[in-house]
């Protein structure tokens, strides 16, 4: 490997056999020029140019970026990469590393950062938060600046996005927003649910399964249509809460619900309506 334009000590855009290729490394170009040759063993990330308009915008960042801030990232995103046993697509190393560079550039402003999902996050993606926490450490241990658990959730969603849908575009924030308005509207309706009780957990543990799809797009778990028709007939008036519900939901996101999804909002509606209001039954 060749070296073509040195991008910052760590990171270099090199000929490989013809080929233009970023590499990354503690320390890979340290003490080089254009056109030595880097040594292999200190290569930690390699970059093909696959979509040009996201290998520029790597190269961007990689030469205009703090080297503390990129060598951070990088080792947030290696150490999840590590946790979860898996290789994140490049574009998390993109996307990852300019939201902390302009999350540090707030925190240094006093400008406050918030959440709104933050609550959710925590509950349905407890692994990809733990990896948050584990980056807040790192950045306060390595740049001394203490991030707020409202940017874990953030950084919690971008490890989330990379684990689950490694080079495909994905919609997990949105999905997320979703389940946290069908959750309110379950709140307004069954009764407020402590967003910090077993109640809500379960409830958006149970929204989470109902969105689940496969990798066709289907959805995994549908209920059988008998206990559909049932449920239905038994949960009249919870059912036509749940409708309207979606009905709201749908026009936000575009998203249809089935039959079954709908039949299992109305569950969740009496299951906490019953619970916060046994005196009821």
């Amino acid at each position: 490997m060749k070296i073509k334009k040195i991008l910052n000590n760590n990171a270099a855009v090199v000929n490989d056999h013809g080929e233009e290729k970023i590499v990354m490394g503690p320390g890979v170009v340290f003490h080089k020029g254009k056109n030595d040759i880097v040594d292999p063993s200190l290569v930690e990330k390699v970059f093909v140019m696959t979509d040009p308009k996201r290998y520029n915008h790597l190269q961007e960042i990689l030469g205009t970026l703090p080297e503390e801030e990129i060598a951070v990232a990088q080792q947030i995103i290696t150490f999840a990469e590590k946790s979860l046993g898996v290789t994140f697509h490049e574009h998390i190393h993109i996307a990852l590393t300019d939201h902390l560079s302009f999350a540090l550039e707030r925190i240094g402003k006093g400008i406050e950062i918030r959440n709104t999902l933050l609550e959710e996050i925590r509950i349905l993606y407890p692994r990809e938060f733990q990896l948050g926490l584990h980056a807040k450490h790192l950045i306060y241990e390595k740049l001394q600046v203490l991030i707020p658990e409202d940017e874990v959730g953030y950084i919690a969603m971008h490890i989330h996005t990379a684990w689950k849908n490694a080079g495909m575009h994905h919609k997990a924030p949105e999905k997320t927003a979703m389940i946290k308005d069908i959750a309110e509207g379950v709140g307004q309706v069954a009764g407020v649910v402590d967003p910090r009780s077993a109640n809500y957990e379960r409830l958006l543990t149970q929204l989470e399964n109902m969105l689940q799809t496969d990798e066709s797009g289907r959805l995994r778990n549908e209920l059988n249509p008998e206990l559909v028709a049932m449920a239905k007939m038994n949960f009249t008036e919870a059912y036509t809460q749940a409708c309207e519900i979606c009905e709201m939901v749908e026009e936000d996101y575009g998203y249809a619900f089935t039959e079954s999804q709908r039949v299992v909002i109305a569950m969740e509606i009496n299951r906490i309506d019953h619970r916060l209001h046994p005196s009821s039954d």
